[in-house]
Protein backbone atom coordinates (compact mmCIF):
# COMPACT_ATOMS: atom_id res chain seq x y z
CA UNK A 1 0.00 0.00 0.00
CA UNK A 2 2.68 2.52 1.03
CA UNK A 3 4.67 1.37 -2.60
CA UNK A 4 1.08 2.58 -4.10
CA UNK A 5 1.14 5.82 -2.44
CA UNK A 6 4.35 6.85 -3.47
CA UNK A 7 3.83 5.78 -6.87
CA UNK A 8 0.67 7.98 -7.12
CA UNK A 9 2.15 10.97 -5.18
CA UNK A 10 5.16 10.87 -7.94
CA UNK A 11 2.94 10.68 -11.20
CA UNK A 12 0.99 13.72 -9.24
CA UNK A 13 4.06 15.25 -9.36
CA UNK A 14 5.07 14.68 -12.78
CA UNK A 15 1.70 15.68 -14.09
CA UNK A 16 1.43 18.59 -12.15
CA UNK A 17 5.26 19.60 -13.85
CA UNK A 18 4.90 18.49 -17.18
CA UNK A 19 0.71 19.62 -17.98
CA UNK A 20 1.51 23.64 -17.94
CA UNK A 21 4.86 23.16 -19.37
CA UNK A 22 3.33 21.37 -22.52
CA UNK A 23 0.51 23.18 -23.04
CA UNK A 24 2.09 26.56 -22.81
CA UNK A 25 4.93 25.08 -25.67
CA UNK A 26 1.62 24.04 -27.82
CA UNK A 27 -0.47 27.29 -27.07
CA UNK A 28 1.20 30.30 -29.38
CA UNK A 29 1.36 33.85 -28.00
CA UNK A 30 -1.69 35.26 -29.55
CA UNK A 31 -3.94 32.55 -27.61
CA UNK A 32 -2.04 33.28 -24.69
CA UNK A 33 -3.28 36.67 -24.46
CA UNK A 34 -6.67 35.78 -26.11
CA UNK A 35 -7.20 33.69 -22.78
CA UNK A 36 -6.75 36.09 -20.51
CA UNK A 37 -2.84 37.03 -20.10
CA UNK A 38 -2.59 33.72 -18.30
CA UNK A 39 0.79 32.11 -19.12
CA UNK A 40 1.29 28.60 -18.77
CA UNK A 41 4.98 28.55 -18.75
CA UNK A 42 5.19 31.03 -15.76
CA UNK A 43 3.13 28.87 -13.71
CA UNK A 44 5.20 25.73 -14.33
CA UNK A 45 8.63 27.51 -13.46
CA UNK A 46 6.57 28.42 -10.73
CA UNK A 47 5.75 24.87 -9.87
CA UNK A 48 8.92 23.92 -10.69
CA UNK A 49 10.87 26.06 -8.41
CA UNK A 50 8.33 25.17 -5.83
CA UNK A 51 8.97 21.68 -6.05
CA UNK A 52 12.89 21.95 -6.33
CA UNK A 53 12.35 23.86 -2.62
CA UNK A 54 10.48 21.07 -1.06
CA UNK A 55 13.04 18.71 -2.08
CA UNK A 56 16.39 20.25 -1.08
CA UNK A 57 14.43 20.96 2.33
CA UNK A 58 13.85 17.22 2.64
CA UNK A 59 17.14 16.39 1.65
CA UNK A 60 18.64 18.78 4.00
CA UNK A 61 16.60 17.38 7.18
CA UNK A 62 17.69 13.81 6.00
CA UNK A 63 21.12 14.77 6.02
CA UNK A 64 20.33 16.97 9.50
CA UNK A 65 18.69 14.31 11.30
CA UNK A 66 21.01 11.65 10.28
CA UNK A 67 23.83 13.58 11.42
CA UNK A 68 21.93 14.61 14.74
CA UNK A 69 21.36 10.89 15.33
CA UNK A 70 24.73 9.79 14.40
CA UNK A 71 26.20 12.55 17.07
CA UNK A 72 23.97 11.79 19.63
CA UNK A 73 25.00 7.45 19.41
CA UNK A 74 28.69 8.84 19.45
CA UNK A 75 29.70 12.49 20.40
CA UNK A 76 33.08 11.77 20.38
CA UNK A 77 33.22 11.50 16.75
CA UNK A 78 31.15 14.84 16.32
CA UNK A 79 33.63 16.34 14.27
CA UNK A 80 34.45 13.41 11.97
CA UNK A 81 30.25 13.39 11.39
CA UNK A 82 30.42 17.09 10.65
CA UNK A 83 32.77 16.88 8.37
CA UNK A 84 31.40 13.80 6.71
CA UNK A 85 27.98 15.79 6.57
CA UNK A 86 28.63 18.96 5.21
CA UNK A 87 29.99 18.06 1.32
CA UNK A 88 27.09 16.66 0.44
CA UNK A 89 24.62 18.89 2.01
CA UNK A 90 26.52 22.01 0.29
CA UNK A 91 26.19 19.85 -3.06
CA UNK A 92 22.28 19.42 -2.76
CA UNK A 93 22.10 23.43 -1.52
CA UNK A 94 23.79 23.98 -4.94
CA UNK A 95 21.80 21.72 -6.86
CA UNK A 96 18.71 23.50 -5.45
CA UNK A 97 20.09 26.47 -6.30
CA UNK A 98 20.37 25.49 -10.01
CA UNK A 99 17.18 24.50 -9.94
CA UNK A 100 15.69 27.59 -8.98
CA UNK A 101 18.32 29.27 -11.22
CA UNK A 102 16.77 27.30 -14.26
CA UNK A 103 13.11 28.02 -13.12
CA UNK A 104 13.62 31.91 -12.70
CA UNK A 105 15.45 31.94 -16.13
CA UNK A 106 12.42 29.82 -17.82
CA UNK A 107 10.16 32.64 -16.53
CA UNK A 108 12.79 35.53 -17.42
CA UNK A 109 13.16 34.10 -20.66
CA UNK A 110 9.81 33.80 -22.02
Amino acid sequence: MRKFVKVTGLLLVLFMLLAPTSLAFAAEEGAAAAAGGIDLAKIGAALGAGLVVIGAGLGIGKFASAAAEAIGRQPSAAKDITGAVNLPLFLLEGVAIIGLVVCILAIVMK
